[in-house]
Parts: C-alpha cells; sequence; structure tokens
C-alpha cells in the first residue's frame, strides 16, 4: 500500500505530526507520496512529492490533515482523477465535522487501514455541468454542495429549477443551495435547511433568504437530474456558482446548471470511537438546550 500524505498549506502545528508519521511509515516499509505543501513543513529529505491533483492516482489510500476545507478540495481531486482512494482525515480545523478523527487515534486509525480492518463511509458526490444552448461548457465535482448566490451588488435572484423533466417552481431569492446528505451539515443548515444522515440516497434544494415565506427546503431522490437556469429577470445581474466553496464562475442568462450524483461515492475512513449522531452531538451541539 502506498499512502498518501495532504496538508493545509502553512499548517505548522501539523509539523511534529508529519515528521511523526513519516517515521512510522518508513520503519514499517510503507511508500509514501507527499504534497508539496506537507513536504515543505516537514523539511529537507529524500522523499516523493506530487500536486495535490496527482495524489490519487499514486496512491491506495490518503491521509489529510486539516479542516474541513482541505478535505473537500482533496475529495474533488480524488473525484476528478476518476480513483477509488479513500481518506483518512485528521481533524486540525475549527469544527472539523467531517474531519473527524483526532490527532490522538490517527496511528491506530492507519494501523486499522493498513492491516484491512478499517471501516468505511459511502459519501454521495455531485456532478455539476455548466451549458448555453445545450453545449456544455464546464463540468466540476463536489461532495457538500452546489450554491447559487447574488454578486456583491446585485438585487434578488430568480432561478428556473426543474427535476427530471419536471418544473419545480422559480425561485425568488438571495440564492439557492443544492447539497448532498453529507453536506447537509453545512451551508445548507445555516440557512434553515434539513440534517439529512449520509447513508440517504437524496439531494436537499434549500433557497437562501427567499423572498415568498411558503418557498420550504425540500428533500428528492439522488437518482433525479437537478436543472437550474437562470431567468430573464435577472438581466444585467451575475448569478454566481459556487462548489464546495471551493472553486466558481459567473451564470448569465441562457446558462443552466444540471446536477447529478456522481457516478462514484467518496469512500471516508470512518471513526470506530463515535457514531454519527455522536458526531453531530459533539460538534453541532445537536439537540441541547
Amino acid at each position: 500500500m502506498r499512502i498518501g500524505i495532504a496538508v493545509k498549506p502553512a499548517l505548522v502545528e501539523a509539523r511534529g505530526t508529519l515528521v511523526e508519521l513519516e517515521d512510522w511509515l518508513r520503519r514499517r516499509g510503507v511508500d509514501a507520496v507527499w504534497s508539496t505543501e506537507a513536504a515543505q513543513l516537514v523539511g529537507p529529505g529524500s522523499r516523493a512529492t506530487a500536486d495535490r491533483a496527482a495524489i490519487p492516482a499514486q496512491s491506495d489510500l490518503i491521509v489529510v490533515l486539516g479542516g474541513d476545507g482541505t478535505l473537500l478540495a482533496m475529495a474533488k481531486a480524488i473525484a476528478e482523477s476518476a480513483q477509488d482512494v479513500p481518506i483518512l482525515a485528521v481533524n486540525f480545523g475549527s469544527l472539523g465535522f467531517l474531519t473527524e478523527t483526532t490527532r490522538p487515534e490517527l496511528f491506530d486509525a492507519l494501523e486499522a487501514a493498513l492491516a484491512g480492518r478499517a471501516s468505511y463511509d459511502l459519501r454521495m458526490m455531485l456532478r455539476a455541468v455548466a451549458a448555453n444552448s445545450g453545449q456544455a461548457r464546464m463540468s466540476q465535482m463536489a461532495l457538500n454542495d452546489v450554491v447559487f448566490s447574488r454578486t456583491a451588488l446585485s438585487r434578488m435572484i430568480e432561478l428556473s429549477v426543474s427535476v427530471g423533466d419536471q418544473l419545480v417552481t422559480a425561485v425568488r431569492a438571495d440564492g439557492l443551495i443544492v447539497a448532498t446528505p453529507t453536506g447537509s451539515t453545512a451551508y445548507n443548515l445555516a440557512a434553515g435547511g434539513p440534517i439529512v444522515h449520509p447513508a440517504m440516497d437524496a439531494l436537499i434544494l434549500t433557497p437562501i433568504a427567499p423572498h415568498t415565506l411558503t418557498n420550504r427546503p425540500i428533500v428528492i431522490p439522488a437518482e433525479r437530474e437537478v436543472r437550474v437556469k437562470s431567468t430573464s429577470s435577472n438581466a444585467g445581474e451575475e448569478v454566481y456558482v459556487t462548489l464546495d466553496g471551493q472553486t466558481g464562475f459567473g451564470m448569465h442568462e441562457g446558462d443552466e446548471l444540471a446536477i447529478t450524483r456522481a457516478d462514484r461515492p467518496l469512500r471516508l475512513v470512518r471513526s470506530t470511537t463515535r457514531s454519527y449522531f455522536e458526531v453531530l452531538r459533539q460538534k453541532l451541539k445537536w439537540n441541547e438546550r
């Protein structure tokens, strides 16, 4: 097994853990490929390095040190490489809802993965394809969500939303979130959307500050294609699309974004010490007074 190692850029507090991890792998004869940022933190030495996008093709397991944003970036790299590489995510962030493995648990979790004893969570990924006049112009992947929002000076936006061949509604709001169950505890939750267990095969459509009080979040089957189109009422106003808070692009009149469940889910090494509901209680203080 070859281990990929990625870290949040400039995360100096992870240096000691990275040095310890390098020694731990070397003593067990396990090869590693280091992200450029991780290698810089460890310091001089002879080691294989690659940029983030190239690591999935060279790894059987990827250890990610950082917060949820670091994990989301690596999930995108894995999805776009079409590899089936699991992630062991170690929390060095403030919340770390997805990066739930703690620093003291790292080596036990890694030992279990190397011995074939690890359990994995399968997390749905999204594919978003932007098109105009039927011609695709870009395709991107996301783990948490695809968000449609106003630009800094724009007014309320209007989006035509269809599921499959059926028109759902024209959303008049500050924006719209199309989230996976994994992303249900991210922006979706802050915007008033429901928490959906990650084992559910569903998508969540949540308006952001809707201008009609009856416009509420809706949960739909994941096998349906969601199509979102910027309407003529947005004339002169750009709609901005963000994927996982990592990448984005402007959407103009006539553009349509088709969002579907990706062909391959992401595999996350599952914590053996905490259930999903325990993570909800610990991280989000869920259902506490």
